[in-house]
């Protein structure tokens, strides 16, 4: 699955990844396609655990900090979780300041994610 941010969602075991292409995330148009693009998958899939991989991502609007915890919320209705790997520095520090740190788990990269939570 692509879009213009360049989303894909891709299956594991009982885990969904997604990732996204492009550096900067602050489309809003793009991130509200790709926020319905994610709702449908979990609609559809109900995974264990959405690992939100950022490897690319240098940049992203405080819209995304909504759609992680919106997905969030979704996934906890069923006793899944969503994690965040691979995040820069600077990104990190976002979640810092807003206390989000508490509430996500933060991994290296998509293979660490995987693995600590048993589907890598």
């Amino acid at each position: 699955m692509e879009d213009d941010l360049g989303l894909e969602i891709i299956s594991q075991n009982d885990a969904a990844v997604v990732s996204f292409e492009a550096a900067s995330i602050s489309n809003y148009e793009g991130i509200n396609s790709a926020a319905e693009r994610i709702r449908e998958y979990v609609d559809k899939h109900k995974p264990a655990v959405m690992v939100f991989d950022f490897e690319q991502v240098k940049f992203f609007s405080s819209q995304v900090l909504g759609l992680l915890l919106e997905i969030r919320a979704k996934l906890h209705e069923f006793g899944g979780e969503v994690v965040v790997s691979a995040i820069d520095p600077r990104l990190h520090k976002v979640f810092t300041i807003t206390n989000l740190d508490k509430i996500f788990r933060f991994f290296p990269d998509r293979q660490s994610a995987l693995e600590a939570v048993g589907t890598g």
